[in-house]
């Protein structure tokens, strides 16, 4: 029944690997439960108050939400959509949440704006908008898209990870670990894990990716119980341990079931930031998310479609519409579990690189956010170094698809570039997808071959032009 319904024979997997792939999928992504609280969570909103409306931070019901609504959306995608495809609350969505919107307004009228953000895009889905501009872009800027989310994830893998940081002063942007110096054991367990992860790959073992995952988390749990190397940052005291676990400090816990709180539910006014803000400010706010939930979804797709083989003769993914269709209905999900817009995450390629080829796996990531909600105990056992050398890893699998590219012509070759430069340059996958957009069409009118631009493209980087002026546009318009 399960090899019928999710086509897995005719699509070259078996159930052992789906199931592989959704363990791995789930593993590189489950810092989303810890993170977004951290991010939404500690930030008032326009009236002083915490997410929930209380004086206080309530960083237990996000995490619940978060797990719940992840766990929920993505297996919708698995039985709907039939795609290895994960889905959770959005890094950078929730960030411009937090500090641009809710500032200005209650929390609940922020998460009003992006169930609102969501009813659009859901909108466009359903009139085929959405998947007529997927068709409408050039197979070889599909490619470029896949390429720099290939890097993008790369980077998110080694910053994670502690590998690549951020220096405290200086005009070096990044650099090699603590002051250009690798330092303390989680590196180490870094290190070890992508080695590892590396051999087993060249030797072909099956489940090469989760084995490494799960050794690295046995020899951090030891290390720690060792060392006790304690966090990178302690929220108590305020001070931060460069030699620190990032995030999950890896550890057997003394409890492992812990009861959910699902208390933020519903907690949204639909129109209640019209009465907080202008309408052009409101709808300037709608049209930042559904533009950034909209192509980074279309650059997710594209990039988890190129790297499982699925993506056909005329570079288009099985199910596209209802892979489209869930993702917007995520954004809704999010907005009304006040928890941030929900959308598709790139670390699904985690799961494909382990062999995941249908929506079985998205189920079964799906089931293991689920269990989040009861058990997140056990998944803050798991450290960032020990997940992280899977990025990097699929990283390099999807960056091997640049031999695709024409660089001969100037009108592939250059947002093709751009495309996969921006991308981690700006931690951003809407920037590099909009500046290839823009620079394709501007190139291809230069050339006096206008004819091949698709008139939807021309839109929709007209639209990209709006986005990278909005400053300028709501400063004018202010």
């Amino acid at each position: 029944m399960l090899d019928s319904y999710f086509k897995i024979s005719e699509r070259g997997s078996t159930v052992g690997r789906e199931v592989r792939g959704g363990f791995v999928t789930f593993f590189t992504m489950a810092y989303i439960v810890a993170l977004n609280p951290l991010i939404i969570g500690l930030s008032k909103d326009a009236d002083g108050k915490f997410l929930g409306g209380g004086d206080a931070p309530n960083l237990a019901a996000i995490a619940a939400a978060t797990a719940l609504i992840a766990g929920v959306l993505t297996i919708l995608m698995g039985v709907v959509g039939n795609f290895p495809l994960a889905l959770a609350t959005g890094l950078g969505l929730n960030t411009f949440v937090a500090v641009s919107i809710a500032s200005q307004m209650s929390w609940a009228d922020a998460m009003g704006l992006v169930v609102l953000e969501g009813i659009i895009i859901t909108i466009l889905v359903l009139t085929g908008f959405r998947k007529a501009v997927f068709g409408a872009v050039p197979a070889q800027l599909k490619i470029a898209i896949s390429v720099g989310i290939g890097l993008f994830i790369a980077l998110i893998g080694l910053v994670d990870a502690g590998f690549v940081r951020r220096p405290l002063a200086g005009p070096v942007p990044v650099m090699l670990g603590d002051s250009g110096t690798l330092v303390g054991w989680p590196i180490v367990v870094f290190c070890f894990g992508l080695l590892l992860m590396i051999g087993l790959m060249v030797k072909k073992v099956k489940g090469a990716i989760l084995i490494a995952i799960i050794v690295s988390t046995a020899v951090a749990i030891a290390i720690e119980s060792a060392f006790k190397i304690g966090p990178l940052f302690d929220g108590a005291t305020g001070k931060t341990n460069p030699k620190g676990w990032n995030l999950n400090v890896p550890a057997i816990p003394s409890d492992v079931v812990a009861t959910p709180d699902f208390g933020l539910l519903g907690q949204f006014s639909l129109f209640g930031s019209f009465e907080r803000i202008s309408l052009v400010a409101a709808i300037l706010f709608v049209f930042t998310l559904l533009l950034s939930d909209f192509f980074d979804t279309v650059g997710t797709v594209t990039a988890i479609g190129h790297e499982s083989g699925l993506i056909d003769s005329k570079g288009e993914v099985p199910n596209n519409n209802k892979i489209l269709f869930v993702d917007s209905v995520a954004a809704m999900a999010g907005g009304a579990g006040s928890i941030s817009s929900n959308t598709s995450y790139i670390e699904s390629a985690a799961g494909v690189g382990e062999g995941a080829r249908t929506g079985l796996s998205s189920v079964v990531t799906g089931v293991l956010f689920l269990l989040t909600t009861f058990l997140a105990p056990l998944v803050a056992v798991i450290p960032y170094e020990a997940a992280t050398p899977a990025l990097v890893v699929v990283g390099f699998l999807m960056m091997s698809q640049i031999k695709g590219l024409d660089w001969a012509d100037y009108g592939i070759g250059i947002p093709a570039f751009l495309t996969i430069i921006l991308m981690p340059f700006t931690y951003n996958i809407s920037v590099g997808i909009g500046a290839g957009f823009v620079s394709h069409v501007v190139i291809r009118i230069v050339q006096g071959r206008r004819s091949e631009v698709h008139p939807l493209l021309l839109l929709v980087s007209g639209l990209f032009m709006v986005y990278f002026l909005s400053s300028p546009i709501n400063t004018w318009i202010g």
